[in-house]
């Protein structure tokens, strides 16, 4: 069509360089959200472990945790939007040995559909509930069991999934979860991973050194820990501690305990003379401030075992987490 109106010429011109530009826009935003789509999406269960899997691939990833600070893994639900994230994930990071008690389904049919899966725990050596730590019968306790006596009847069996508790454990674990990646992940720069994965493994190497030395305050004989639930048998063994006793006999926090055992535990403080009970940030602590009040002269100290603090707390990071809980214990129970 021929237009003999000059206005109306370049209003048509002008029209056709603005709906260029919007072409060129929409071809930019499509171009740049695919770029940023290239990069693989690795799904990460526990909070703890997110901030790991951040520190340890860089800027590689797209990292998803699913549950949020303050979450107990073990009576955690995921959204209908998380359990869509798990299924859509390139990789997926879980704790394993049946940590995640909400999301063992989700995670078992997401591997089955095909999301390539890799439990941190396979990593390390673990240990049963009721192993870790040490006895310190012939260091001036009692010689009775105290662990046997506390969980007789109480079904606590099978592998202790809270390896994390040990920096050296996490520090395996680190390096194992950067092999997974390299050998499961197509495309993705595998030198750069593999030294983002060796300077973060060297953080936790150090920390695990930092903490020894932490608790090198700690003589021997008091080196026991009475804990809300089987959480530290991993820090007991690495560190040589006893576990004296746990307010709910399981390393679930959905679990609970009797009156019986309480009165029991209440006993085992006064004998034993132990200083501090210690419970976890992300779950209920009205047991063991039951238990504390019933003894009277014990302190409740608040320790980060099973999910990361806020932001801006002083166990934010997997780091932080573990300094702090060292430098806690250390605190309450150092004579």
């Amino acid at each position: 069509m021929r237009v003999s109106n000059p206005l109306l010429v370049v209003i048509i011109a002008m029209f056709a360089l603005v709906a260029a530009g919007c072409g060129d826009d929409s071809s930019t935003g499509s171009e740049t959200g695919s770029v940023a789509n290239e990069r693989p999406t690795i799904v990460v269960t526990t909070n703890i472990l997110g901030d790991v899997v951040e520190n340890l691939v860089g800027d590689g990833f797209d990292v998803v945790t699913i549950m949020p600070v303050g979450a107990d893994p073990h009576d955690f639900q995921a959204s209908a939007q998380q359990v869509a994230q798990i299924g859509e994930a390139d990789v997926l990071i879980v704790n394993g040995a049946g940590f995640e008690e909400g999301l063992l389904d989700v995670i078992e049919a997401s591997e089955a559909d095909g999301v390539p899966v890799f439990e941190a725990i396979s990593a390390v050596e673990t240990i049963e509930f009721g192993e870790g730590g040490h006895d310190h019968a012939d260091e001036g306790h009692a010689d009775e069991d105290h662990a046997d006596e506390d969980h007789d009847g109480h079904d606590h069996e099978g592998a202790d999934p809270h390896f994390f508790t040990d920096p050296a454990r996490m520090a395996l674990a680190a390096d194992a979860i950067a092999d997974f990646l390299v050998a499961n992940v197509d495309g993705i720069d595998a030198e750069a991973l593999s030294s983002s994965a060796a300077a973060y493994v060297d953080e936790l190497e150090a920390l695990d050194s930092e903490v020894d030395e932490m608790l090198a305050a700690i003589d021997a004989d008091d080196r026991v820990l009475l804990t809300d639930h089987e959480v530290f048998g991993y820090f007991a063994d690495r560190f040589v501690f006893e576990v004296v006793g746990t307010v709910i006999p399981s390393g679930s926090t959905t679990d609970g305990t009797s009156a019986q055992a309480l009165a029991e535990l209440a006993e085992l403080i006064e004998e034993e003379g132990v200083p501090a009970i210690f419970a976890d940030t992300s779950s209920s602590d009205e047991l063991v401030q039951t238990l504390a009040s019933e003894v009277g002269d014990v302190a409740v100290v608040e320790l980060y075992s099973e999910s990361l603090g806020a932001d801006d707390s002083d166990g934010g990071t997997y780091l932080d987490m573990v300094r702090t809980n060292a430098r806690r214990i250390v605190d309450a129970v150092a004579g």
